[in-house]
């Protein structure tokens, strides 16, 4: 199964944090692009990763051609054509920042968006940006006339909480408010995801899933959950395209600082990456080959400071 995101990565502060280097990444059959990156190290302000770094926001790049983006040649020798760069900050402290990279193949439907709060301005949530693939563009169009308030539609859910929003049907999904754009252009699935900026601004990544490319062929949300000083994870929503939904029951396993790809990035607040899903553990390795799952991608959340949660993503 093809997945709308093709690869992802994330770079690093160096020790002097003068700049960034290569963190780890997910290429898939992107090989060669991923050689080339692992070589790379990018400044303040410079390519895609120092530009999301000098922004100090989220930055969609819908093409990389007379663009800043230093890999162009390489990334569409790959079928790479738009990537999405995420700054991940501890406070004022850059611990990361995340690069998803997508593709305009034929059936690349689905979509990445990012929307924008400025509390001096509006009280409306209205979209920046976004990349559509082949999803047509009815429902780009109705996307870039939207706004949301907090608390409605998906964007606004993920602005209220500031924690990720996973819904497993959009078109039963009262709260998403495109419900029957999304239908008629087979965008089933949608989550989104916070991300602080300075001036009490907000900005929310939403990634909206169609039936022949979901996002990642599985998605997790965990949430902070225990007392001070011995908090862990505990698995809220999430969905698998072989197993189904993943709601939260009892019994669900915890995770604990450190433990697997998803506590590391709990432990640390830098995205974790791993090409041996099958080692994952509480039982996560053993449903990822069930499913046939060979890597995971974990994305930390971060609130005032403070770790708040981790989206997984299975590919």
């Amino acid at each position: 199964m093809k997945t709308f995101i093709k690869a992802t990565e994330f770079w690093v502060p160096s020790r002097d944090r003068s700049f960034l280097e290569y963190g780890g990444g997910l290429y898939g059959t992107a090989t060669r692009f991923g050689a080339i990156s692992r070589t790379l190290c990018f400044s303040k302000g410079e390519g895609l990763p120092g530009q999301a770094w000098e922004a100090g926001h989220p930055i969609v790049l819908r093409q990389f051609v007379g663009s800043y983006f230093q890999r162009t040649s390489a990334a569409h020798a790959e079928g790479l054509t738009c990537a999405i760069a995420m700054p991940l900050f501890a406070g004022d402290f850059l611990t990361s920042v995340l690069v998803i990279f997508c593709g305009d193949d034929d059936d690349h439907a689905g979509a990445i968006e990012l929307w924008h709060n400025d509390p001096a301005k509006s009280k409306d949530m209205t979209l920046v940006d976004g990349y559509y693939g082949n999803t047509g563009d009815a429902f780009e169009f109705i996307s870039r006339r939207t706004s949301f308030r907090r608390g409605h539609g998906l964007p606004g859910m993920s602005w209220e909480r500031g924690m990720p929003v996973f819904l497993e049907d959009l078109g039963k999904a009262s709260s998403f408010l495109r419900g029957d754009s999304a239908v008629k252009v087979g965008i089933n699935r949608g989550f989104a995801m916070p991300s602080t900026a300075g001036r009490g601004e907000t900005y929310v990544l939403a990634f909206l899933s169609a039936l022949a490319t979901p996002i990642a062929r599985r998605v997790e949300v965990w949430e902070r959950t225990g007392e001070v000083g011995a908090e862990c994870l505990r698995r809220v929503s999430g969905f698998c395209e072989v197993a189904g939904s993943l709601a939260s029951a009892e019994g669900t396993p915890l995770l604990e600082r450190g433990q697997g790809t998803i506590g590391q990035a709990f432990l640390t607040g830098v995205p974790g990456i791993s090409n041996q899903a099958e080692t994952e553990p509480v039982g996560l390795g053993a449903a990822a080959l069930e499913a046939g799952l060979k890597s995971l991608v974990a994305i930390p959340v971060i609130r005032d400071g403070r770790l708040v949660a981790c989206m997984a993503w299975y590919f």
